[in-house]
């Protein structure tokens, strides 16, 4: 009886958040329209923050609250949980095929504003600076995409009509109902953070499970499950742009965004564990290198691939809990993992990279 309060808080929290998201993607979406921004944008800024925003409450809250493991283990289980689950799934569903805009510029983005939050947390905080920084580089990365989308006028139109069809005239009434939507949202999440975040700690406390693993299974699975609703459902219509879009640009708001609000609110700075510098900052920098090549063939994310990517994430979160029961056999699996398995596919995927690269000087 003991574990019901706070299992009920976290189940509570999830249907907030999720519908929260919903509500806020719905009318942001809309919005979006309304200015003939493309699918593409719509789906690395306005989708993807959307989606990414029960993060964003649950770090925020978590932040101030003085649980910092919860505030960034959400982060960086999130970005893992994005391309290993929400992508490898997405392509399970239908390929799906990422632009040439993605592998060009978004993925290196991604995987530099990995690597930056990295560096900024190797002396074991984000101090509010910090988070000055980051939130300074998504104002400028947002400007930068909105104004490259908006150059494009007559091709965006006709790209986001033959994505979603003809939008209705823009009325004052509807705007209006599409900014309730986006403040429902938003109320929605306030209290789903909050709760989440109480029934979280509350339950790793009772089990004695570290706040950090907390963070990077529970909450970062149940804050992600916006975005993994949001690319299933656009990979079953076909919406491909939105599709990987969301999941790129999910995991830049929640480097540059969630962890820059997060220390510039949060009273003191953001304590990062040793740990999670040692084993989960890495792990997420080396899942966005993966999205190169994995792109990079074809400009495609297979069924195959998604097999592979949905197979490392049930591997890390088997490594996870071997690492909180102190299972005697968790540095063998590791070993394995880290030495074996990542290595041979890192030449699998470099093989076909290289492949394609052939193929295609041949048919120039």
């Amino acid at each position: 009886m003991i574990y019901l309060v706070p299992i009920l808080l976290i189940f509570a929290g999830l249907v907030l958040l999720t519908g929260g998201g919903e509500f806020l993607v719905r009318g942001s979406s809309a919005l979006a329209a309304a200015l003939h921004i493309s699918p593409l944008v719509i789906g690395l800024t306005v989708v993807a923050f959307g989606t990414s925003a029960p993060e964003l409450a649950v770090t925020v809250a978590s932040s101030i609250a003085g649980e910092t493991d919860i505030a960034v283990g959400n982060v960086v289980g999130s970005n893992i949980c994005n391309v290993l689950f929400i992508l490898g799934v997405s392509a399970m569903v239908a390929p799906l095929f990422a632009s040439s805009k993605l592998v060009r510029l978004d993925v290196p983005l991604m995987i530099g504003a990995s690597v930056f939050t990295y560096l900024l947390c190797l002396d074991g905080q984000i101090t509010r600076l910090d988070g000055v920084i980051l939130f300074t580089c998504l104002v400028a990365y947002i400007t930068w995409s909105v104004r490259q989308s908006r150059r494009e006028r007559l091709a965006v139109q006709q790209e986001y009509a033959a994505e979603f069809g003809e939008t209705e005239p823009a009325t004052t009434r509807r705007m209006m109902l599409n900014v309730a939507l986006c403040a429902g949202g938003l109320v929605l999440l306030a209290f789903g953070s909050d709760w989440m975040v109480r029934g979280a700690t509350g339950l790793a406390r009772l089990f004695g499970v570290s706040d950090l693993v907390i963070g990077l299974t529970i909450v970062a699975i149940g804050t992600s499950l916006p975005e993994a609703a949001a690319s299933v459902v656009a990979s079953y219509r076909g919406e491909r742009d939105i599709a990987v879009g969301n999941v790129i640009g999910s995991n830049l708001f929640n480097l540059l965004c969630v962890l820059g609000l997060g220390s510039i609110f949060a009273p003191q700075p953001i304590t990062v564990s040793p740990i999670a510098l040692r084993a989960d900052f890495p792990v997420m920098i080396a899942v966005a290198v993966a999205c190169l090549p994995v792109f990079f063939t074809g400009r495609q994310v297979t069924r195959a691939n998604g097999t592979m990517l949905f197979g490392f994430y049930i591997a890390y979160l088997t490594d996870l809990v071997l690492r909180a029961m102190e299972a005697p056999f968790a540095d063998d699996f590791r070993t394995i993992m880290v030495f074996f398995v990542i290595p041979l596919t890192a030449l699998t995927l470099a093989f076909s990279a290289v492949r394609t690269v052939q193929v295609r000087r041949k048919n120039w």
